[in-house]
């Protein structure tokens, strides 16, 4: 890998980033994973995304959350492949200046709607069975639809700043596309996205562990624990917290060193491009929560599995055997 520090001056002449590289095992080792999970992971959203739409025909709110979970998820396997070629390229980014942000803005705002959706049916869960009374559990589909729309506006807006960046800096004869990279000044933007990166990882698992937490509790207090649909509840929650922390954690601790070293070890160029290749390595385990997140679609629906189920039947291969509580009728 080529290490080499690059110092360039903004219009006022202060300095702006440094440590700029590229990343070789990077580019070696990560599109193979990359290719596997858009492989795995599309078919598996597309399926989903045409069943919300087309085989569904009662939207509660459970599936009004699922439904933007996978549409979040299938807008950012849809940037992949660009992605996949800059690495293949070695980094080198042959999309323009305007794509660059373009992409590097929907795959961060698809991953924090990711993270927001996946909180919310966890949140859900939750309410119906601590809180079962609670008016919460009342929403109507309008309801959930304005707060889905909420949830869209909120990180689309906390992203923005990235389409007003110069993301695209020049390395020898390669143009590199990146959100992150290292600044001895890092501006408005980049601060904020960098702000958002790390709270959209660590409230979200507050929130997921209290709701695992207090769910397994109030179960085990009413000694409901064993019944079918509670234990469905439960492990909805523990599958949601499961593939949060092993998606999310590489990614949040490999950049925070990354961070720390640009505060603290500005000029620690070995250090910090280690961290980095580290950081982008994680991105494996980022994108891999899009290709099982309709694991948590199974699990979270009864709609959606017999849908599913219903769906495959009408092939003729196979002839699987539906929820008794109705495909239509039931969101457990």
């Amino acid at each position: 890998m080529a290490e080499v520090t690059t110092v360039a001056l903004n219009d006022s002449g202060i300095k702006r980033f440094h440590c700029l590289s590229t990343q070789d095992l990077v580019a070696s080792v990560l599109p193979p994973i990359l290719i596997l999970e858009l492989l795995v992971g599309l078919p598996g959203n597309v399926v989903a995304l045409w069943i919300f739409t087309c085989r569904l025909k009662i939207w509660r709110v459970n599936t009004l959350l699922l439904f933007n979970l996978v549409l979040a998820d299938f807008l950012l396997l849809i940037c992949l492949p660009f992605r996949i070629d800059n690495l293949f390229r070695g980094e080198h980014w042959v999309f323009g200046q305007l794509w660059c942000r373009i992409n590097l803005f929907m795959l961060a705002v698809n991953r924090s709607a990711s993270i927001a959706f996946m909180t919310s049916v966890a949140f859900d869960r939750y309410f119906k069975v601590v809180h079962p009374h609670h008016r919460i559990n009342r929403m109507t589909s309008t309801q959930t639809g304005w707060l889905a729309f909420g949830i869209w506006v909120i990180v689309i807006s906390l992203r923005i700043p990235l389409l007003c960046t110069n993301l695209l800096k020049e390395h020898g004869n390669k143009s590199l596309c990146r959100s992150f990279s290292s600044y001895t000044k890092p501006p408005l933007a980049i601060q904020i996205h960098t702000t958002v990166f790390i709270w959209e990882f660590f409230v979200p698992l507050v929130l997921l562990l209290f709701c695992s937490v207090r769910i397994a509790f109030i179960l085990r207090q009413r000694q409901l624990d064993k019944g079918q649909k509670v234990k469905r509840a439960i492990r909805v929650v523990g599958l949601i917290v499961t593939v949060f922390v092993l998606c999310f954690f590489p990614g949040i601790a490999t950049g925070l060193a990354s961070v720390f070293i640009m505060k603290y070890r500005p000029y620690d160029c070995d250090s910090y491009n280690l961290a980095s290749q580290l950081f982008s390595l994680s991105i494996g385990f980022t994108y891999l929560n899009s290709a099982l997140d309709p694991v948590i679609y199974c699990f979270s629906s009864s709609m959606f599995r017999n849908s599913l189920k219903s769906s495959i039947n009408q092939l003729g291969f196979v002839e699987m055997r539906l929820s008794r509580r109705g495909s239509m009728t039931s969101d457990g």
